[in-house]
């Protein structure tokens, strides 16, 4: 038979939003189980120099800082599960949630932390580099290629905010895009091509990512043009993948109110969702910010919501 655990807060995902809401969790006595899901300790765990995290005047490394968190959730009591949730049925308290080998999480609050996950281009040149000057979040890393020369690719709303944003930094920025115009905010493109410090390449592709030194580091990309299929080269110090991200809320799909990125819809202010008890926080429901530290503080909004709504659910209970 599968084993059945039951919690007042059941977490899915591992990262600083799901942290968070452990750490707040168990520390109001609720005993929170966390699913850690496929990726544990979420994007962090494959981040490298963490610099803009609060508390810590040099640089850290994002695994040890998720070890850090995982063990102080752990240690005032959340329960961690090497687990993926596969089924949910939302529609009546207890939630049952049922993993990928049939154990089953019954629970009278849901918080889901499950993030999003940046988009590629899928090349293997890509993958290699990554790290070692290619990124896919110019907030994150765009102060270590201060003065130095960078490229965004993608053509939305991400990408052109991404070359406004690093011409924080860089006085040589780069934005190549696949065709000849953006599908950004026409708000968004006004500044940019009023900036003097970007560069368009229009109706270009990125072959490849090129690297080079000792240790190896992007240098450059092999381009194509998309219309007459000429391959040109550009060098570069940096390259910011900006095409977008994908929130894990699949599963939610037609059980919780998604927005039309698919990201779960919060109401404005809190971590509710559209099922009373069903908390989100973290990138799944942050399509603005998206960074570690505004994760955990909506990790902690999401506990401290859960708390208040059990509080509620037991007084009427009582009244009753």
């Amino acid at each position: 038979m599968p084993a059945t655990h039951s919690t007042r807060m059941l977490i899915l995902g591992s990262g600083p939003a799901g942290l968070s809401a452990a750490i707040y969790g168990a520390r109001a006595g609720m005993a929170p189980i966390v699913v850690q899901g496929i990726q544990p300790g979420g994007q962090l765990t494959t981040t490298t120099d963490v610099e803009n995290y609060p508390g810590f005047k040099d640089v850290i490394q994002g695994p040890w800082l998720m070890e850090q968190m995982q063990a102080q959730a752990e240690h005032v009591g959340a329960q961690m599960m090497w687990d993926t949730i596969v089924d949910i049925d939302l529609s009546q308290r207890p939630f049952r949630l049922v993993g990928d080998g049939g154990t089953v999480y019954s629970c009278d609050t849901l918080v889901i932390a499950t993030g999003a996950q940046a988009k590629w281009l899928g090349l293997d040149s890509e993958e290699s580099l990554k790290g070692k000057g290619v990124s896919a979040c110019a907030t994150c890393d765009g102060f270590f290629y201060r003065g130095k020369k960078v490229v965004v690719i993608g053509g939305g709303n991400t990408a052109v905010e991404e070359a406004l944003y690093l011409t924080n930094h860089s006085h040589d920025v780069t934005l190549i895009h696949r065709k000849d115009h953006f599908r950004a905010e026409k708000i968004l493109q006004e500044r940019l091509f009023k900036h003097h410090g970007i560069k368009v390449l229009w109706n270009k592709r990125v072959e490849r990512f090129v690297g080079g030194g000792d240790p190896e580091g992007l240098v450059g990309l092999d381009l194509i043009d998309t219309v007459t299929g000429e391959p040109s080269h550009i060098s570069t110090d940096g390259g910011f993948v900006a095409i977008g991200h994908h929130p894990a809320t699949e599963i939610f799909r037609g059980h919780l109110e998604l927005d039309e990125d698919s990201y779960l819809k919060v109401e404005t202010g809190s971590t509710r969702t559209s099922i009373p008890g069903v908390f989100a926080c973290g990138d799944v429901m942050d399509k603005v910010y998206r960074q570690a530290v505004t994760a955990a503080g909506t990790g902690c909004m999401a506990a401290l919501d859960a708390e208040r709504f059990l509080a509620e659910a037991d007084f009427e209970d009582v009244a009753a």
